[in-house]
């Protein structure tokens, strides 16, 4: 089979970490494809979030999700600086509304510890009324390392960085499947049949790194002599994001207490101040990005418990995101799962699976580790 390019490794998927993955890998000199089905960047996960820096406070000790959000938070602000993208460092208040709800917080507090986040202090009433006077909370957590990041200008910055770096993004551009040959002198590598913008062409690769978030299992059922039983099941958690035309009175990012699998419906802040809520979590069937109105009650009666004041006729329905989950039940820990050739059979492939929150966050960490795994790090 004759081949329209020869590189050394295939990406599928331009969000933030298939972006963070060809950039680190285009400046270590390697040849990079990027194949992104969407006309842009960023326009599934990556897109549709809160655009926290998250802190790395929630995630069990030694996980994935604890160490590369971590590292990964102190990158960003590094990068993100070094780049002129907005990344506000404003802080954000855990906040227990009641009593019962402070043991909870001790729980969270000795967590976040544990994994190593800096500045994270326990607030008392007193001290809650001083910073956010309008904020309804008995007891509090201050992480004064969580932030907000512009999010589409830093996946603008790490393309640019990819392709001054030499790496080839090719968007409207499909991966079909791939098939392993012999190269010569015991190597092995890849036929990668790709459609981009509807010409069928082939990529002969050294390596191929799955990041093609809710559409890596389709993908790596694709590639042949990976194992079907080593994927997972892949299930989608929806999340509704609203909006308020009210001014919000507070200078941080509230959450409540997390609950149902997610943090909870939390309060952040745009780059203009702008209040915006969530997300719920909803389990669905398939690619829904709808926010129903009616769903302003429920939003409501949770940002209520901490901000009193707001009216329900006050929200506005704003978006909604797919978080891509390997369980359908939100009690347990799902980690990042990463796996390589050992895992699947397949030499010279790793995918990537149930990238959900932090991802954003541990983009850049991310990048590094998959890299370390797969076995081309510098």
């Amino acid at each position: 089979m004759s081949a329209d390019a020869s590189i050394d490794l295939l990406v599928i998927g331009a969000g933030a970490v298939g972006l963070a993955i060809t950039r680190q890998a285009a400046m270590q000199g390697l040849s990079v494809i990027l194949v992104e089905d969407n006309p842009s960047f960023g326009m599934e996960t990556s897109s549709r979030n809160s655009e926290v820096i998250h802190a790395g406070i929630y995630y069990p000790q030694d996980s994935l999700k604890a160490r590369l959000c971590v590292e990964g938070a102190h990158a960003m602000y590094a990068y993100c600086a070094e780049r002129g993208v907005t990344a506000n460092r404003i802080g954000k208040l855990i906040v227990a509304t009641n009593d019962d709800q402070v043991e909870g917080l001790s729980a969270i507090m000795a967590k976040g510890q544990a994994n190593g986040v800096p500045d994270l202090a326990m607030i008392g009433q007193a001290r809650l009324a001083e910073m956010e006077p309008h904020l309804n909370a008995v007891a509090a957590i201050h992480s004064p390392f969580t932030g907000v990041v512009d999010s589409h200008n830093y996946m603008a910055a790490l393309e640019a960085d990819a392709e001054n770096a030499g790496a080839i993004i090719a968007y409207l551009s499909r991966f079909e499947g791939a098939e392993r040959y012999q190269a010569g002198y015991g190597a092995k590598r890849w036929h990668c049949r790709i459609t981009s913008q509807g010409e069928a062409m082939v990529i002969d690769a050294g390596r191929i790194i799955n990041a093609a978030g809710h559409g890596s299992h389709t993908v790596s059922k694709a590639i042949e002599g990976l194992e079907p039983s080593s994927i997972p099941p892949h299930y989608m958690a929806k999340g509704q994001y609203f909006t308020t035309t009210r001014k919000p009175p507070f200078s941080r990012l509230i959450y409540p207490m997390p609950s149902g699998g997610g943090l909870g419906i939390h309060l952040t802040l745009d780059a203009a101040n702008g209040a915006r809520f969530g997300p719920d979590i909803q389990w669905v069937e398939g690619e829904d990005y709808s926010v129903d109105p009616g769903d302003a009650a429920k939003f409501h009666r949770s940002i209520s418990t901490y901000w009193p004041d707001l009216r329900e006729d006050e929200l506005v329905p704003a978006w909604a995101g797919l978080r891509p989950k390997i369980y359908n039940d939100g009690s347990r820990f799902q980690d990042f799962t990463i796996m390589t050739g050992a895992d699947h059979g397949a030499d010279g492939v790793t995918a990537l699976y149930a990238i959900d929150s932090p991802g954003l966050t541990s983009s850049l960490a991310l990048a590094g580790h998959v890299m370390e795994v797969s076995g081309i790090a510098a």
